[in-house]
């Protein structure tokens, strides 16, 4: 009989809550300098934390690029791919810009596992690509003793429409576009404490790609985004705070949870990064209460894009969303600055 493979089993940390900590990647890159000087068509590099580079190529057009990889957060190797391509491909919409084409990244232990299966991790990986209408053109594997897989992904903008996340204003709305949860429901998988239909929730907005940063970024009166991603929603807020030098009050009852999410929490089911994530934030927070941490703290693979709006456009920003059938929750507001970056109001 032929053993059942689970790809979870190779993650130690799933999906996007598998990157490095907060506090050591600072460590890493504290070295590292943009000289601007040297590259004054370098629009977006990592100074700012943002979701990917932006290079100016000429007047109307800039270069996004972006690369983003992880191991396996569901056993199911299709999925595994769409889950990994969907979170790749939603930096380029982060900054506001169109993808046009992508490469694979590939490791694979392949004397442990059938390279039947990475071929479809592969073919998950296609299908997220044609939903987005991009193809992907080629790209670079390894053998190695951990399986992943994502994508370096290229896109275009016009040089005065990129979003970048440091550049909310004071009284800008915050609104998010997926709920929270999908590290918890993938820490259940794990457990195999997951009910199916909970799983096929995880599935659904894990694999949604986040197609409307692109029209979003033609708007002026949307004033920044990111994508939420292994750091958290707070992780997230925090550094869009920063950047900006300003400070956000948020709405805790106003934040979208995954359905069910809450029984898992109450079972103490969510990923060990959760509080990797509390404790790299929590200094710069205020009234964040008990268990409302891991809510606030979840690692997100493949989350919702968080955006600042001029709150003057409200309506008009509502009326696309709308128009495009895509969800949105108003949670919070930027404010001017101060000491404590992340406000909560319960």
């Amino acid at each position: 009989m032929e053993e059942t493979i689970k790809l979870t089993q190779y993650s130690e940390g799933s999906g996007c809550g598998c990157k490095i900590a907060p506090a050591i990647l600072d460590s890493i890159l504290s070295h590292q300098q943009e000289n601007k000087n040297n590259f004054p068509d370098l629009l977006v590099g990592n100074s700012s934390k943002d979701d990917a580079a932006v290079f100016q190529v000429s007047k109307d057009m800039a270069f996004i690029n972006t690369v983003d990889f992880f191991t396996p957060i569901v056993d199911d190797p299709f999925e595994f791919g769409r889950i990994a391509a969907a979170n790749a491909i939603s930096d380029v919409y982060a900054m506001g810009g169109r993808p046009v084409f992508a490469n694979a990244i590939l490791s694979w232990p392949v004397e442990k596992i059938d390279a039947k299966l990475a071929a479809e991790v592969m073919q998950g990986g296609r299908e997220i690509c044609a939903q987005a209408n991009i193809p992907l053109a080629g790209g670079h594997s390894i053998a190695a003793k951990d399986p992943i897989f994502g994508l370096s992904v290229n896109g275009i903008i016009h040089p005065n429409k990129v979003k970048k996340n440091n550049t909310a204003s004071a009284g800008d709305l915050i609104y998010m576009t997926k709920p929270i949860g999908i590290g918890i429901l993938a820490t259940a998988l794990k457990r195999n404490k997951i009910s199916q239909n909970d799983y096929d929730e995880m599935i659904k907005w894990a694999t949604q790609i986040n197609s409307i940063g692109e029209l979003l970024g033609a708007f002026d009166f949307v004033h920044a985004m990111t994508d939420i991603t292994g750091f958290g929603l707070l992780g997230h807020l925090v550094e869009m705070a920063e950047g900006a030098n300003l400070s956000a009050l948020i709405q805790s009852s106003a934040l979208p949870m995954i359905a069910n999410v809450q029984t898992y929490i109450d079972q103490f089911i969510f990923p060990d990064n959760t509080y990797r994530n509390w404790n790299a934030y929590s200094l710069k927070t205020e009234g964040i209460k008990g268990m409302e941490l891991v809510k606030f703290c979840d690692p997100q693979t493949n989350g919702g894009l968080l955006i600042a709006v001029e709150p003057s456009n409200k309506i008009d920003f509502e009326n696309i969303l709308n128009q495009q059938n895509q969800e949105t929750w108003l949670i919070g507001q930027f404010d001017q600055n101060s000491e404590i970056k992340v406000k909560v109001l319960n």
